[in-house]
């Protein structure tokens, strides 16, 4: 008999595993974060970096707590599903699904302007950076269809890399520019920034700390990831902190904000456009290039410009895997058309959806607007951030008793109920962020609007048309990961009797069946009394078998096939075990069937097992 063993996900990531990857994500946000935040904070950037700073903080611990109940990859989506229901999931995955199809094209948008900042000046601008930008999107998107895998020491070398850099930037930049003074002398309260431009600058400045959603992704693949998690969380959060609450000082004392004595304005040429003659699409080569180095300067600026790109590249490349592996899990979960999910017969990668949002990517960077981006990526961010909030304070008043193996600070009493400060405030920051950035930004209210309806409708359709609610999730049946091997057939029987259906049945045989194998049959056998002919009319039964093979075809896909065949009584295992030879099936599936005379399984199940083809599995779960 024909067997094939299954490899499964390993938990083997540990601490600083965890830490680096999820710090290459985070990190790389510096490299246009710092430009888009100080065009509209101009000297108030550093105080929304430490604002922003505070919320991630919640944010973090949202994340570790929920991620440590449960260890799987979906983060926000995840939580909402275990919270409230699959339609909020969804929801929370349709907006991470905006995050890293922004994440792609923003990153991509970035890396022409860093290398033009040291190469080619062209690339700085339109249309030299969209061109350059879709190219690099269009590129990344086919090496993943092929699924060429990432090197991962060479990410955790890079991530640390970038850190070291980042602080030596931070340390030098202390020494040679930093100036209280000058950073006092940059705020003018209400003025430059505008208090609207203030309040528009903080969701943005969140967009910095998006990359925390990696951690939770990767925890199918951490080892003791109760301890794991919420330590390589905490210190992502100190590293991200060490960074972001000390270079946009050190950048604000080296590029200070003026004022144009013609217009009045005030600016800084940390966020005014290259052909401006500013750094807005390369901030931290710009910073570098104030910075008198001595001889070290041009190999400085060359190291740091290069090394922006190369961070700016693994992070638009993550983001495609992102949208992979969402993509599949949303498939799975029946969130989105299946054809999305469905895996490339040869390089076994989700492609028509690797395809489809790389293509969505391109399209949102066509207009060349990095601050349109920006705030669609705080828009995206700001929901999903929230619903996570949401989902941690709903399980903490649904399931107070559960066990916890982490619980985030803070513990605020309502009504004799204790909630989790951590994300009350988190929420409550993060929502608002997203009212503000969605209120004084109509373009975007616009089209963030789209995305969502556009979302909740193919939602919608594709459920109705598998006969789904919007509410209940219904998991497609594949073989899950596991750390032990277990057998895959190529083919498998599932011998029902009529209004015999359990889905638990269905799901044990889509875990067998291989996935490039012939698939799965359902044969429901019909008892027909002896007083009626053997074809006589039985359309209420024959009805309710051929509804069982379709609600499986739902539960698994199209690779489900079946018919109804009448019998006499007592003949169905003779019947079943006829059926799996004529189809060579490796394995038959059967239910156990209540106990009713002297026999422990059923005349059809002792008949299939005393003369059985091939393996047979009792599926015990109850029916329905």
């Amino acid at each position: 008999m024909a067997e094939r063993q299954l490899q499964g996900l390993q938990r083997v990531l540990g601490v600083n595993a965890l830490f680096a990857t999820a710090y290459g994500n985070v990190g790389s946000s510096i490299y246009y974060a710092l430009g888009l935040v100080a065009g509209l904070a101009l000297g108030l950037t550093p105080l929304v970096f430490v604002l922003t700073g505070i919320f991630f903080f919640c944010t973090a611990a949202t994340y570790a707590e929920a991620t440590a109940m449960f260890p799987e990859a979906g983060g926000s989506s995840s939580f909402a599903r275990h919270a409230f229901n699959e339609f909020v999931s969804f929801f929370a995955a349709w907006a991470q699904m905006l995050n890293y199809v922004i994440t792609v094209a923003i990153s991509a948008f970035f890396v022409p302007h860093y290398l033009g900042g040291l190469f080619w000046e062209p690339l700085r601008s339109a249309p030299g950076d969209v061109i350059f930008g879709a190219g690099v999107i269009v590129v990344l998107s086919l090496i993943n269809v092929v699924g060429i895998k990432e090197s991962a020491g060479l990410n955790v070398v890079l991530a640390f890399v970038d850190f070291a850099t980042q602080l030596m930037m931070v340390m030098v930049g202390a020494l040679l520019v930093l100036s209280p003074q000058t950073l006092v002398g940059n705020i003018s309260f209400g003025v430059a920034p505008t208090w609207a431009d203030f309040l528009l600058a903080i969701p943005l400045g969140m967009i910095a700390y998006t990359g925390i959603e990696t951690i939770s992704n990767m925890a199918e693949e951490a080892k003791d990831e109760a301890v794991t998690i919420p330590k390589a969380i905490a210190r992502v959060r100190l590293a991200v902190y060490a960074i972001y609450f000390t270079l946009p000082a050190v950048a604000l004392s080296a590029l200070p904000v003026t004022r144009d004595p013609v217009t009045g304005e005030h600016s800084t040429l940390l966020g005014v456009a290259e052909e401006d003659g500013g750094y807005a699409g390369d901030p931290i080569l710009g910073v570098v290039k104030q910075l008198d180095l001595g001889v070290l300067q041009q190999p400085g600026e060359l190291y740091v410009g290069v090394l922006a790109a190369t961070i700016l590249l693994i992070a638009t490349n993550a983001g495609i895997i992102g949208v992979s592996r969402l993509v599949y899990s949303m498939g799975i979960h029946r969130q989105v058309p299946d054809r999305l999910r469905r895996l490339h017969p040869r390089f076994n990668t989700p492609w028509i959806g690797i395809l489809v949002f790389g293509v969505v990517a391109c399209l949102t960077l066509l207009p060349g607007q990095a601050t349109f981006l920006g705030n669609m990526y705080a828009f995206g961010a700001m929901l999903s951030f929230t619903i996570a909030h949401a989902a941690v304070i709903r399980m903490r008043l649904a399931e107070p008793d559960r066990v916890r193996p982490y619980r985030g600070p803070g513990t605020l009493r309502l009504a004799g109920r204790e909630l989790p400060g951590f994300a009350v405030f988190g929420g409550i920051a993060t929502g608002a962020s997203f009212i503000v950035v969605t209120a004084l930004n109509p373009v975007v209210a616009v089209a963030g609007a789209i995305w969502l309806a556009l979302g909740v409708a193919i939602y919608t359709l594709y459920r109705h048309r598998h006969g789904l609610d919007l509410v209940t999730t219904a998991k497609i049946a594949v073989p899950r990961p596991v750390t032990d091997t277990e057998a895959e057939y190529e083919s498998v029987l599932i011998a029902l009797e009529v209004d015999q259906y359990g889905p638990q049945i269905v799901a044990t045989a889509a875990k067998l069946a291989a996935r490039g194998g012939r698939g799965i049959y359902v044969l429901v056998t019909i008892p027909v009394p002896q007083a009626l002919p053997l074809d006589a009319k039985l359309v209420e039964r024959e009805a309710a078998a051929a509804s069982m093979i379709q609600r499986a075809r739902r539960l698994v896909g199209r690779r489900v096939n079946g018919r109804v065949v009448k019998v006499r009584a007592g003949q169905s295992g003779r019947v079943i075990i006829d059926e799996a030879r004529s189809i060579r099936a490796q394995a038959i599936v059967m239910p156990l069937p209540p106990r009713t005379g002297t026999t422990v399984f059923g005349k059809t199940v002792e008949t299939v097992l005393a003369e059985r083809p091939c393996r047979v599995i009792i599926e015990s779960a109850p029916l329905r």
